[in-house]
């Protein structure tokens, strides 16, 4: 409960932090394109009126797709990087040549190969989730102290066991971490990726009423989509108090 209030409390001092600036700016800049906050946020339940609890569902659908398909494809490429040799010698220039890469500049290609909807920008949010889940499980397998391998073979453990009690513990915590970093990635690109074929998701919401020119609208999709982001950091940073107690 403690640790919960010392995030709650945190959260509050950033948003209270990032409104101070918002309003500094707008007493200094005195544009449309910067309106007052309290303005804002007198009109926010606009937001409602306009549907976007079915845009959040949409957009959290696209990243829960991405995000399962990069821990299916992920966590077994890591695995096998780091036990194989010969597997690491085949696929870490690939994995180091393609992770810096912009992976938005790859959505012409996804529209193209799965078309405007869904399918392309699962591939974009996979793609930016995926590679750092290879990284991440691949570091923490090789890490892993042997003689903990030693043991448990001693006593009789198969595989799959191993897997299970030792393997899995040992790469959650680096995962979890790399998960809280590729989660906020994945949603900033929502602005981007669901400008494109759809009427639905934070992202084409926030383009929607840009290209409207309602700033007021705008920026409460910003905020919107802001308060999500920190939600899932939130739910994936609670889970990794819970799962990883003992790191």
């Amino acid at each position: 409960m403690k640790k919960l209030l010392s995030r709650l409390r945190l959260f509050l001092e950033g948003f209270l932090l990032i409104n101070l600036i918002w309003y500094i700016g707008y007493l200094t800049v005195r544009t449309t394109v910067i309106p007052n906050p309290i303005t804002v946020y007198q009109n926010f339940g606009t937001v409602f009126a306009n549907d976007i609890l079915i845009h959040i569902l949409y957009s959290l659908k696209r990243i829960g797709l991405g995000l399962g398909l990069s821990l299916l494809a992920g966590i077994p490429a890591g695995m096998l990087m780091a036990y194989s040799k010969g597997a690491n010698k085949i696929l870490y220039p690939l994995v180091y040549f393609s992770y810096p890469i912009p992976k938005t500049a790859l959505l012409p290609i996804a529209m193209l190969l799965w078309g405007m909807r869904d399918g392309s920008k699962i591939a974009i949010i996979f793609l930016i989730i995926v590679f750092q889940v290879i990284v991440a499980v691949r570091d923490s397998v090789r890490n892993i102290d042997p003689s903990l391998y030693l043991v448990t073979v001693s006593a009789g453990a198969s595989k799959s066991q191993i897997i299970w009690h030792i393997t899995l513990p040992a790469i959650l915590p680096e995962l979890l971490t790399g998960l809280r970093v590729s989660l906020g990635t994945a949603v900033s690109v929502l602005f981007f990726v669901e400008g494109y074929g759809t009427r639905y998701g934070m992202g084409y919401y926030i383009v929607d009423a840009w290209s409207r020119i309602d700033y007021i609208g705008m920026y409460s999709g910003i905020i919107v989509i802001s308060v999500v982001g920190f939600a899932l950091f939130a739910v994936v940073d609670f889970l990794s108090g819970r799962l990883c107690a003992w790191h």
